[in-house]
């Protein structure tokens, strides 16, 4: 008897995708030719020194940046013909963003800075925001801390805000751009672990880090150097 696996859903499609910046003798290629599908269920990593183009990638990938030739398809719809409008609507809706830095608001309480992107989405009502706050504090395993000051809070425990605050949407993909550069060991690898745990249960997340360490909890791999991939693999 055959087994057919279900065909996983495209998230992502680039094809020869290139950035540069300035013009004529000052051209700088920061991506050259570049092809990538990203899947459901992907925990994709790219890997890469600084000014490598991996960076630019995640910029690309999450619309804060536009692409100097090829194509990106998000969800089958091609991102060249999407106004800053909708573009706005689709990032609001479907990315979740992490970063290395926390960029949480110190004048907010840690469940109102959760509660944000649902905020800027206009999504819910007061009640709706607050019982979705609470459902993925207590999923990063922070719930005791649902109105506390982000400056009480120690650096794994404002990353896992981060988190929370990156999945309050239920976005369709996570991008993750050096998450544990700003923790120490013990506390990166906690942030880690729990990322794993998101993938596991289907979460699709694209994290970039220039830690070798790291790769470990990837389902797949990308080693970027000079704006070009090196080398592709999967984990799993």
């Amino acid at each position: 008897m055959v087994v057919h696996t279900p065909e996983r859903k495209k998230i992502v499609e680039l094809i020869d995708v290139s950035k540069t910046f300035g013009s004529n003798d000052l051209k700088n290629t920061v991506l050259n030719n570049v092809n990538l599908t990203i899947y459901e269920g992907d925990f994709l990593m790219v890997l890469g020194k600084s000014g490598s183009g991996k960076t630019t990638l995640m910029n690309i990938i999450g619309f804060l940046d536009r692409i100097s030739s090829g194509s990106y398809s998000f969800l089958g719809e091609d991102v060249s013909k999407l106004n800053e409008n909708k573009k706005s609507e689709i990032r609001n809706h479907h990315f979740g963003f992490i970063f290395q830095q926390f960029f949480l608001i110190n004048s907010l309480n840690v469940m109102q800075n959760v509660e944000l992107p649902l905020i800027y989405a206009s999504k819910t009502n007061k009640r709706e925001r607050k019982e979705a706050a609470e459902k993925y504090l207590d999923l990063v395993g922070i719930p005791e801390k649902l109105t506390s000051k982000t400056k009480e809070l120690s650096g794994g425990q404002q990353q896992r805000v981060a988190i929370a605050r990156a999945l309050v949407n239920e976005p369709i993909l996570i991008m993750a751009d050096e998450p544990t550069g700003a923790l120490d060991s013990e506390t990166g690898i906690g942030v880690m672990e729990l990322l794993k745990e998101l993938n596991s249960h289907g979460k699709t997340i694209v994290m970039v880090t220039h830690d070798e360490d790291l790769l470990k909890y990837a389902t797949r791999v990308i080693r970027m150097q000079d704006g070009s991939f090196m080398e592709e693999g999967a984990l799993v």
